[in-house]
Formats: C-alpha cells, structure tokens, sequence
C-alpha cells in the first residue's frame, strides 16, 4: 500500500545528525511562546474548556477575555521580574481590540509571530485564495503597526491546508512553528523555495495539558520541569530546542502562574543554566542561517 505523503521534508534520524552550537557554545535554546487570541462574541470556534453552551456563550468567552484583561498583565510582570525574553503568537485582530498589548511587547522588545486574524477561524477550511488573502492581511496589519510583516507564522488552531507553507513562504514568512515534529529547526520544502520550522512542543503547552488531558498546575509544573531537565541533558550531545507554549487565559490565571514561577525558577536556576540560550525563535532562525550546509536536516534546498 502506498501511503500518502507530505512532500515537506524527509525522514531524519535525529541521533545521526552532525552537531553544532548555539550562539557562546551553549547547548539548549530555550523560548517561550506566549499565545495572545481573541475570539468573535457569539459566532465562530472558541477555545473552550467544558461544554459549549448556547450562544452567545458568555462564560466562556469572558474566560478567554480574562486572559486579554488580567492574565497577559501578569505574565508581563514575571517576566520582567525574571528579565526573560519572549516570543508573542498574536492574532492580529489584537490591534484594535487590545492596542495596549502590543505597546507592552515593543516595550520589551519582544517578537511578534503572525497567529492569524483571530482564533475564531481556522486555516484548514479556506480555498487557496481565501487562505491568501487571510494571510496577506495578517501580513499587512504587522506592516502598518510594526514597518514590517511577521517573520514566523503559528496558524490559529495550528491548522494548515496543503498550501499553507507555500503561501507563508510567498508571503515573506522565514519560518513556520506548526510542525512538532522534531527537537531541532529543520527546513522545510515549498514550491517558492525553503521555509525553516522551528519546534514548538505540544506535550508541554499549558492548553492541551491542562484543559485537555486536565492535568493539575502542580502536575504541569512537574511534567515541564522534567521535560526540561531531560532535554538539557540530551542536548549534552546536540543542540535542542525547548520551547514552553503557554496561553494568557490558562496560565493567567493565578494558581497556575504560580505553577509558571515555580518552572522558570527551576530552569533559572539549574546548575547548568550556563548551557542554555534563553532566545526567540527569530533570533533560533538567524543562527540556522549562518550554519553551512549539510548541518540542517533539509539544508539542501536552501542551496537548490
């Protein structure tokens, strides 16, 4: 039986890749990628942790505006407590309805990925052009608040067509967080040349963990911690990325951001925290770019 493939990218072993080092030789870049969503009242998909009620669903909707009101504040504030940088998955919708939020991450000096219009709507159910021309507004909307477009792209629901990576590599994009596939960046193949993708882990994002498979904040405290000390690690041998996926109306809410303290205090102060490269998925996309080919899994394309 012939089974249908994807075409982006080939099978690689990761324990038979060459190595290499992040920036200052260290071993593990670590980011957080801080998903900032806003919802449609009364229409549309919502992220919702119990039964949909009938809509307008007010209970839910206000839950995931609470994570805009309060949540994301206090996430701000730890960290610039803990001095950690970011990376922020913002549909851009956020301009109008939230224009503080983006103010507060220019402050920071943080990343901006493009996470499409809203999380109302989902790529995977557009035609091609349909999907294009949600992109191209994304795109636009960055443009005239920011002097320029996204450099990565994490689709709302991380959901995809089959063109999705065609159409964000024609759209400027650098790189694409919607593929967990690996533990590395790897390149990935369009029809308008490489598009890198950069690892966004599932298994720890504070959503899918704890709403989902209703794991406790102590127990996603615990189920990170451990990821982490096991991949630094690993990356003894090879650098890895390690990425901490969290939502601003999950991890907002008090009690688990006292589970997120108790994380980043764990990574801060680990004895081999010297061997970590606290970064952006930008900055991870910079230095895979410097490297010469036959390092990156699929950086034949890039020389094509």
């Amino acid at each position: 039986m012939k089974i249908r493939q994807h075409g982006r990218y080939q099978y690689s072993p990761i324990g038979s890749r060459p190595s290499y080092d992040w920036p200052d030789r260290k071993k593990l870049a670590f980011y957080i990628a801080l998903n900032i969503e806003h919802f449609s009242f009364g229409e549309g998909l919502g992220h919702t942790p119990t039964n949909p009620g009938r809509q307008p669903d007010v209970r839910n909707f206000a839950w995931r505006d609470y994570g805009l009101r309060v949540g994301i504040w206090r996430i701000f504030d730890l960290l610039d407590e803990l001095d950690l940088p970011a990376c922020h998955l913002m549909n851009s919708s956020i301009y109008d309805y939230a224009p503080e939020i983006p103010e507060r991450i220019r402050q920071r000096g943080d990343e901006f990925v493009g996470h499409g219009r809203t999380n109302s709507e989902q790529q995977s159910d557009y035609g091609e052009d349909d999907e294009r021309t949600l992109i191209d507004e994304v795109v636009s909307v960055f443009k005239r608040h920011e002097g320029n477009g996204p450099d990565g792209w994490m689709g709302p629901w991380i959901s995809e067509s089959d063109v999705t990576p065609d159409l964000l590599k024609e759209a400027g994009c650098r790189y694409i967080m919607d593929w967990p596939c690996d533990d590395q960046p790897i390149w990935m193949k369009t029809r308008s040349g490489p598009l890198l993708s950069i690892p966004y882990h599932i298994e720890i994002n504070d959503s899918p963990a704890q709403l989902t498979r209703r794991h406790t904040a102590n127990e996603f405290s615990e189920i990170t911690i451990g990821h982490f000390d096991e991949m630094l690690r690993q990356s003894k041998s090879q650098p890895l990325v390690f990425s901490l996926a969290l939502h601003t109306f999950v991890v907002g809410q008090p009690y688990r951001l006292a589970g997120l303290r108790k994380i980043l205090n764990h990574i801060l102060d680990h004895p081999d925290a010297d061997n970590v490269w606290f970064t952006r998925p930008g900055k991870i996309a910079d230095h895979i770019s410097t490297l010469p080919s036959g390092i990156v899994p699929g950086d034949e394309l890039v020389a094509e």
